[in-house]
């Protein structure tokens, strides 16, 4: 009996499955904030881009 209780109380103390989802989550935050970034940078470059080409071709015309 005192070694089931034993084994009750390190089970409910045991923080490791709390912290590993814990980094989890914070990893997928950090995960969405970098595919966010990367699309809000590839449409301002291709905006820039396409501003390029139209003056490059006006200008050679």
């Amino acid at each position: 009996m005192k070694k089931l209780m034993t084994m009750t109380r390190q089970f409910r103390d045991d923080e490791n499955g709390a912290a590993m989802v814990e980094y989890t989550i914070l990893l997928g935050i950090i995960t969405v904030a970098v595919i966010a970034t990367i699309i809000t940078v590839g449409t301002w470059v291709a905006g820039r881009w396409t501003t390029l080409s139209t003056q490059l071709a006006a200008a050679t015309a």
